[in-house]
């Protein structure tokens, strides 16, 4: 398919991130890409006078030598070719400059479980990645596989989720994928018993935002099923996902720039905290 020529796999050693590792060799074999995988050395935030600094250093990067050692074995006994690097910084910072550096098209990182983004946890390095990266970034939950057979894209409307509508129509062609489409009207049941014209607008928006979907893939040709939900939005997705056996879900990200920066928006900062499958988050 050719459309990712680069992958940067961002690695800390723990067991979430060396599987994310792992199925990154899948996207590797299918787009016949590189692989380039980091971990980085955070800064040492403790007193230099209380230690030699060469000491420390030494310390400090033992976790990230081991880690890529292990990446290293991990891609040997897969018959992977990569190549590590070993940075020193803020770590979603190096990722990130090290992807655009690399010229990568997809930043990969694993996912503990449930929760671990959310908006309690905004400062995570993952939550920071998405939020920041004008590149892709797959997130992949810790024991999840990567496939194409099932593909769901969430549609607002926004161009946002137009980019990721876009990106999952690729894939769908390239791969034979079906695609499912769901997009979800979130209001309280007392806003719809007070103003039914108005929650009536907002569903009809909602069947619009499928609708267009739906047409763009039946005119490629591909298989696809069009939902409207109504609930929280995350919820929704999430149990569509689940309950569908979806195997990769395609959502854009409403980041911003300045201070007030909105890191990835809070409605797929949750799905990709709550996602069954692995998550695909497209750029513009």
């Amino acid at each position: 398919m050719g459309k990712y020529r680069k992958l940067l796999v961002a690695i800390d050693g723990s067991k979430p991130s060396m599987h994310a590792l792992k199925e990154s060799f899948r996207i590797a074999a299918l787009e016949k890409c590189w692989i380039i995988v980091c971990s980085v050395v955070p800064p040492y935030e403790g007193d230099l006078e209380l230690i030699s600094i060469r000491n420390i250093q030494d310390i400090i990067r033992q976790p990230c030598e081991k880690a890529l050692a292990e990446a290293i074995s991990i891609a040997k006994s897969s018959g992977a070719l990569i190549r590590t690097v070993c940075e020193e910084g803020e770590p979603y910072e190096r990722i990130i400059d090290l992807a655009e550096a690399e010229n990568c098209d997809l930043i990969i990182m694993g996912r503990t479980g449930q929760h671990e983004i959310d908006g309690r946890f905004i400062g995570n390095v993952t939550s920071r990645v998405i939020g920041y990266s004008p590149i892709d970034v797959l997130v992949v939950p810790n024991g999840t596989s990567m496939g194409w057979e099932r593909i769901l894209i969430a549609t607002d409307g926004s161009r946002y989720s137009d980019a990721a509508t876009l990106k999952a129509l690729d894939f769908a062609r390239a791969y034979g994928s079906a695609l499912s489409v769901v997009s979800v009207v979130d209001v309280p049941a007392e806003f719809i018993a007070e103003a039914p014209d108005a929650a009536e607008k907002m569903f009809d928006n909602a069947r619009r935002y499928v609708g267009e979907v739906k047409q763009l893939a039946e005119a490629a040709g591909i298989k696809v099923d069009a939902f409207v939900k109504e609930g929280e939005a995350f919820e929704s997705i999430v149990s569509l996902a689940g309950d569908n056996k979806i195997d990769m879900m395609i959502m854009g990200s409403h980041g911003r720039t300045g201070l007030k920066r909105l890191l990835i928006g809070s409605v797929a900062e949750k799905v990709i905290g709550h996602a069954p499958c692995p998550v695909l988050v497209a750029r513009l």
